[in-house]
């Protein structure tokens, strides 16, 4: 049967105010009180590493080059810089929205390539080295990977003796840039293997093209690994400094619960990007009726906080697109021949726009960033420098910043004059949304 696809004519946006759901679950709830947080960072990565999924069409970018194979089976998340214009998974979308979009032959997955477009970018989704320790160390944002060392953070050192016998779960391998500009790389330790008092392998886990790596060295061969390259070993002794402000359970993401637990995919009706994900307002939706189990569809339902917006007419499978105008946590769902309803998918419509000074901002002096949100909170502006070191400055907004809608850049934050992206995150219950811009600072 050939796939038909209904279209209607995109309505005019209004920017609506809505408030971000009350009581929805921070980030990091609290695990058994037993663990350490170096316990923690290898269960928490490993849900990322483990799970497994199979791409349904042959259309997946690989990051390595051509794509992922179609009904083959991968082992962790797929490799993918996503920057600002996809979706980090973990951290801007749930582990289940990936999933889901895995089933649908029609999502982002499949229809979008960020090779090219992105520096070490392929799939719309992804994760990266920096992005996979992070989350697996509990942090609200990802750290970059030449930042994780005593140069940027405290409560971190360098391990001795540097060998697989002073070795511990959770320690971070860090891989210097093989040239200057160049990328640099981190692994995390996540099991030691001993004979006695002796050390006899070490397992290593990271983000690495196409998905991730589990990989055990003998101690010979991780003796061999971190004493080339320039790596180091680190172990991160103070978890308070180390993360700094930046901590996961200040936020609704990362979700570890919702990460960790075994997803019900939708079967009859997917979005383009999966299930349980944030739009922006003049982002189409995208609805592909899929009834894999060939039930029979009557309908497609729209609603909008439990009110219903949109009854549509379906004959047969296909894609139906939809702008909607008005920010809000919508529903979808199918009902079918016998009139039953299909299971929902979930996801909410929100606004985020920022403004910068008309002229270029002095770093001595105070500046304003200006914004306006919809159906989300800003929770946070990255500044970040292109250049190496690539220092990053994180301004976290409180209440206060967000009724005002600005944040103040401080005179002397940014060490140096030059060019910065500026980076502005807002979350809603189904995930982050990111806009970015660019300022060049002046003396």
């Amino acid at each position: 049967m050939k796939t038909k696809r209904w279209r209607l004519r995109p309505v005019v946006v209004f920017l609506v105010m809505a408030v971000c759901p009350a009581g929805f679950p921070c980030a990091a709830e609290a695990q058994s009180s037993s663990r350490t947080p170096q316990e923690q960072a290898v269960e928490y990565a490993r849900i990322m590493s483990h799970v497994k999924w199979t791409p349904v069409a042959g259309t997946m970018p690989n990051r390595r080059g051509g794509y992922l194979q179609q009904g083959t089976e991968y082992t962790g998340v797929p490799y993918s810089s996503v920057k600002a214009v996809g979706r980090c998974i973990g951290f801007d979308i749930y582990l289940k929205t990936f999933l889901a979009a895995v089933e649908n032959p029609h999502s982002v997955l499949y229809t979008e390539n960020l090779a090219g477009k992105v520096s070490n970018a392929a799939p719309y989704y992804g994760k990266v080295c920096s992005s996979f320790t992070s989350y697996g160390w509990q942090c609200a944002l990802p750290y970059r990977s030449s930042h994780y060392g005593p140069d940027f953070r405290q409560g971190v050192v360098l391990v001795e003796p540097q060998s697989a016998q002073a070795a511990e779960p959770g320690d971070v391998i860090y891989t210097p840039p093989a040239k200057v500009g160049g990328g640099s790389h981190v692994e995390l330790v996540t099991g030691v293997e001993r004979n006695g008092a002796s050390v006899t392998a070490v397992r290593v886990e990271d983000s690495w093209p196409p998905t991730t790596r589990d990989l055990l060295h003998d101690a010979a061969k991780f003796d061999s690994h971190i004493s080339s390259r320039g790596r180091r070993l680190y172990r991160i002794t103070d978890f308070a400094a180390w993360r700094a402000q930046n901590k996961a359970e200040l936020f609704r993401f990362p979700n570890y619960r919702e990460d960790s637990a075994t997803p019900v995919i939708n079967r009859v009706l997917l979005l383009d990007r999966g299930d349980w994900v944030p739009y922006y307002s003049d982002q189409p939706v995208k609805f592909h009726v899929m009834d894999r189990d060939s039930q029979g569809v009557q309908s497609l339902v729209v609603k909008r906080g439990g009110e219903e917006v949109e009854r549509i007419a379906v004959r047969g499978r296909g894609v139906i697109e939809r702008l909607f105008s008005v920010c809000g946590d919508y529903t979808a769902h199918c009902v079918m021949k016998d009139g039953s309803p299909s299971q929902a998918c979930e996801f909410s419509v929100c606004d985020l726009r920022f403004s910068l000074p008309d002229q270029p901002p002095n770093r001595n002096q105070p500046w304003e960033i200006k914004f306006t949100a919809r159906n989300l909170d800003v929770i946070v502006a990255q500044l970040m420098s292109p250049a190496p070191p690539y220092h990053r400055h994180n301004l976290w907004l409180t209440e206060q910043d967000r009724r005002e809608g600005k944040v103040t850049v401080p005179a002397g934050l940014v060490r140096e004059a030059g060019p910065l992206a500026v980076w502005l995150t807002g979350e809603t219950k189904y995930g982050r949304l990111t806009r970015e811009q660019a300022v060049t600072l002046v003396e």
